[in-house]
């Protein structure tokens, strides 16, 4: 599952400091942060559930995070 685009991950990583990168490293970024969506969402989801709400809120996020 690939919905990061490559080119936002390099514009980060240019971001954090990085004077040159590669495909190689985008791609690596965007594995390590979609895995790591997918977990913060799942907590998420069970905050809101726990809440008694259908609607994830930005709230969740931040506590699941």
């Amino acid at each position: 599952m690939t919905e990061l685009p490559l080119a936002a991950l390099e514009r980060l990583l240019r971001k954090a400091g990085a004077g040159r990168v590669s495909p190689k490293a985008c791609e690596a970024l965007r594995e390590v942060l979609e895995e790591r969506a997918i977990e913060i969402g799942q907590k998420a989801h069970l905050l809101a559930h726990h809440a008694g709400r259908k609607t994830v809120t930005g709230e969740d996020v931040r506590l699941a995070k």
